[in-house]
């Protein structure tokens, strides 16, 4: 079976905890014994990765050197996608104790330069703030902040991915049994120019859009949504929360679930499914459990007509 397994910003990042090396390297070992029990189950495996807070923190250290140090965030992507992809290569591994090649993939993901997400930033990118700190920090660098729960952070546009051009070369080292990390933070962002050229624009992609439109041109079989709760749950945060077994493409489109979070997971979750694929949502440590339907929550079957 070809898996998919997407990262959520737990894998690398809990919230709270500073953004360290030595903390990410901790969390991303973690992910990658998660990950080998589903390479030792003997799934054919590409694994996605978050990097909001990542990228944040690299903008935020470039806008800090003046105007001639910033660099664009499809640079910072491609900088984080380096520096993630190899913590994640190095300890997967480790982890399966140099028994696979694993390969890290630098990838561009085209998007539509009329995207109406160009007009208006929804994706949070980096550190939070309070709001006063935030609004400084607005006004000083030119950002669009928005408040992400008690807290304020950096927003920026977050066009829909629309197709992965380094598909080719995913193809050829999948063919060769080379376990791959590749779209990382949904990839690098860039437009197609009127003579056919690709250039890098300014915005960051949704992991797990990126990562549901992957698993469809690669045929995948199973698209996991790895997080740090167990199951989609109804009614999340209130007394009566509980947590969804199953549901279909619709349903799962449905579901009131918060935009910065759980919706997305669902929205692709969703969009995989109807192209006849499996999806599921749930914690890292249960992904081999997640595959085998005995964990989290489950998309998949028709819609109803």
């Amino acid at each position: 079976m070809l898996v998919v397994a997407a990262l959520g910003g737990n894998a690398l990042l809990r919230r709270g905890e500073p953004l360290t090396a030595e903390i990410q390297r901790a969390n991303v070992r973690r992910a990658a014994h998660a990950l080998a029990q589903v390479v030792r189950a003997g799934h054919r495996l590409v694994v996605t990765h978050g990097n909001g807070p990542q990228v944040g923190l690299l903008a935020l250290q470039g806008a800090s050197s003046g105007p001639d140090g910033a660099f664009p965030l499809d640079v910072l992507g491609a900088e984080t996608e380096g520096m993630i992809g190899y913590m994640i290569e190095q300890e997967l591994e480790n982890a399966l104790a140099h028994a696979q090649p694993v390969a890290t993939l630098l990838t561009q993901v085209l998007v539509d330069r009329a995207d109406p997400a160009f007009r208006k930033p929804t994706k949070f990118v980096g550190p939070v703030y309070d709001r006063a700190e935030a609004e400084a920090r607005a006004r000083a660098s030119g950002w669009t902040i928005a408040q992400d729960g008690d807290k304020w952070r950096r927003v920026v546009p977050s066009p829909r991915p629309v197709e992965i051009p380094d598909l080719r070369v995913l193809r050829l080292l999948l063919d060769q049994g080379v376990i791959t990390i590749c779209a990382g933070g949904g990839g690098i962002p860039v437009i197609r120019k009127d003579d056919g050229s690709l250039i890098g624009v300014e915005a960051v992609i949704d992991k797990d859009a990126a990562s549901a439109l992957l698993a469809r041109q690669l045929g995948a079989d199973a698209l996991l949504l790895l997080t740090d709760v167990d199951a989609v749950y109804r009614d999340f945060g209130t007394d009566a929360a509980r947590p969804v077994q199953a549901l279909t493409p619709d349903e799962a489109r449905a579901l009131d679930a918060p935009a910065g979070s759980m919706g997305p997971k669902l929205a692709a979750a969703a969009d995989f499914a109807r192209s006849g694929g499996f999806s599921a949502i749930g914690r890292l440590e249960d992904a081999l459990a997640l595959l085998a339907g005995r964990a989290g929550t489950q998309i998949m079957g028709k819609d109803a007509s």
